[in-house]
């Protein structure tokens, strides 16, 4: 199997994996504050990477490599997952999850600005086709969605794209789970002690509430799966297949994202939302043809 080959399957595995995670998130804040659930994500996330790393036995980043880590995790380990737990509380995640399709734009130019690639001028007409879209249905539901909620989900975007690019830049010489893990190592000491400062005064309820723990479950895929074994796969993905092309795998997300809303949510979907994914898929579908020179 040569690179770009397990480039692609291992950024469909952390896109599987990411799809999860505003369903989840949506879950958790119903019984969760969004900053306890932010932070505590991350700790857990960060003990789990920590005993890895030690197990493994893995040498410690360069000193120039602190600074991009760091940067890493303040997008990732805490700026993505703060301001969509934000969100999740004015919107539905189904209507968060059609954000989800400017995210290969986000990558992609984030991709040229730190990774230094070069797609053709038809990948970003086409990109920028399949972001307007996004943008058009965003302002159509205007009336009856909430301006705070579209908000932070595109400032969640924008932060989440930048940190995917750094840390397929670094993922290249010190390796896709190595990087998220020394990310989520190094934010542990600050995450740890916000956990304790925003923890519920009582779980009681959070246990045994209405959604029979649903809280909890979700709070145990967003802190193992989407806040590190889906970057393990996903940094890896972006280093071997390059960050503008296997970005575009980000397109597949809303599809299964939607599909987890409706099953374990119940949210309605309606016939609109499929339609802009669908346009979106084909824009970004063709544009990764041209993803390089």
């Amino acid at each position: 199997m040569n690179q770009t080959t397990s480039g692609w399957i291992n950024g469909f595995l952390g896109v599987l994996i990411f799809s999860g995670s505003l369903p989840a998130t949506r879950l958790a804040v119903m019984d969760f504050d969004p900053l306890f659930l932010t932070v505590c994500r991350a700790a857990i996330a960060g003990l789990l990477a920590g005993v890895l790393l030690l197990i493994f036995r893995e040498q410690r980043p360069v000193r120039s490599d602190i600074v991009p880590l760091l940067l890493v995790a303040l997008c990732v380990v805490v700026g993505f997952p703060l301001l969509t737990a934000l969100a999740l509380q004015y919107v539905t995640s189904a209507h968060a999850i059609i954000y989800i399709g400017l995210l290969p734009l986000s990558t992609a130019i984030f991709g040229v600005l730190r990774g230094g690639e070069r797609p053709r001028p038809t990948f970003w007409i086409l990109s920028a086709a399949g972001s307007s879209l996004v943008a058009g249905f965003a302002l159509a539901q205007g009336a009856t969605s909430s301006p705070v909620g579209d908000a932070l989900m595109l400032a969640s975007i924008i932060v989440c794209g930048y940190g995917y690019a750094e840390g397929a830049r670094l993922s290249r010489r010190l390796g896709g789970w190595q990087v998220i893990s020394w990310a989520l190592v190094l934010s542990l000491p600050v995450m740890s002690l916000l956990s304790f400062c925003y923890m519920p005064v009582s779980w009681t309820g959070i246990s045994g509430s209405a959604l029979s723990g649903s809280a909890l479950w979700s709070l145990t895929y967003v802190s193992l799966f989407s806040m590190l074994i889906g970057f393990v796969f996903w940094y890896r993905g972006l280093a071997q297949g390059g960050i503008a092309a296997v970005g575009q795998l980000q397109l597949l997300q809303p599809f299964f994202g939607l599909l987890l809303s409706a099953l374990v949510l119940h949210e309605s979907i309606g016939w609109p939302i499929f339609i802009v994914n669908i346009g979106v898929v084909l824009c970004v579908a063709i544009a990764r043809r041209f993803a390089s020179k």
